[in-house]
């Protein structure tokens, strides 16, 4: 069994080339729930909805988020109240877009959840509604709210940061809101602890895969089995592909490189995958006291995920 920790895009597409080299019910993702939001009485979780609908097919290819064919009538009637909302009121927002077709998504788990449902059971059923093999598990069914502290203005939520900003202001913190009290859910922990391989995804490690590290007794799990984990570099040529990644790196000081991707691993992990423009960072990544393993990480197309599955799983074995 592979367990993979997940963010959201990088995640998702490296899920998509692993499921096309491994019968799917061999793997397990265990998703960042540190973006979830309530919007609109809504309970949303982006990076969970990412991966369901990246594996189902159904992802929209050019904004990598939300589902193809998608229509926007709702969110476009929603204007409507803007003149006439109170001033301190949050009814109809329309800076955190969702779809026609997501609602029913968003409408679902609300509801499942209100009827006394775990964040595990209903990702479980929606995961099932979609047909996916891969077992999908959020990493914890307790509220964790990922908030940044942006320079000059104050603390705010990660989406505020992350779509209601474009993620063009600095930080100059991050914060994981109730993590002394979340927990790693007992599935996710069964996960980490009985894969024969884990392999942390390409995916911001900071806001995507700080989260999960914030919970209790997650990096002393991945420290005792560092051995058979590995990760794949998101950073590439010192830039993020997509996302903040490579800038928040910078504002928090650290080095927006795979070197310093490494550096924030190498406690728990003994293998990190790295792209080829960055083959001159192999000899500092591994005086970090990792293995490090050369070739494309650029997810371009399905093929080249499933060629970058092939690396990440050999450099584990």
């Amino acid at each position: 069994m592979i367990s993979v920790i997940c963010g959201g895009v990088g995640a998702a597409r490296f899920l998509r080339g692993l499921q096309s080299i491994v019968d799917p019910h061999d793997i397990t993702a265990v998703i960042n729930t540190g973006d979830d939001v309530v919007m609109h009485g809504l309970s949303i979780s982006p990076d969970i909805d990412t991966i369901t609908y990246t594996l189902a097919g159904a992802i929209d290819p050019q904004r990598g988020w939300g589902l193809v064919d998608e229509t926007w009538t709702a969110m476009a009637n929603l204007s409507r109240f803007a003149a006439v909302r109170p001033a301190a009121s949050r009814a109809g927002e329309t800076w955190f877009n969702l779809g026609d077709r997501d609602l029913a998504t968003h409408l679902y788990r609300t509801a499942r959840l209100a009827e006394g449902a775990s964040l595990t059971q209903v990702t479980g059923e929606i995961a099932a509604a979609w047909n996916l093999g891969v077992r999908l598990l959020p990493m914890t069914d307790e509220r964790l709210e990922t908030r940044v502290e942006v320079v000059g203005e104050g603390e705010i939520s990660f989406q505020e940061y992350f779509v209601g900003r474009r993620h063009s202001v600095a930080v100059s913190s991050v914060r994981f809101a109730g993590a002394d009290v979340a927990v790693l859910t007992g599935a996710a922990r069964r996960s980490l602890l009985d894969a024969a391989v884990v392999v942390i995804a390409p995916s911001n490690p900071l806001v995507s895969i700080g989260p999960i590290r914030s919970l209790a007794g997650v990096d002393e799990l991945l420290t005792a089995r560092r051995s058979s984990v590995v990760a794949i570099s998101p950073i590439i040529n010192g830039a993020a592909l997509k996302g903040p990644a490579d800038r928040m790196l910078t504002e928090l000081g650290y080095e927006s490189s795979a070197v310093g991707v490494a550096r924030l691993y190498a406690p728990i992990c003994s293998t990190l995958v790295i792209d080829q423009l960055d083959a001159h960072l192999a000899p500092a990544i591994e005086s970090l006291g990792m293995r490090c393993i050369v070739t494309d990480t650029i997810m371009s197309t399905p093929e080249i995920a499933a060629d970058l599955a092939r690396s990440t799983l050999a450099a584990a074995a």
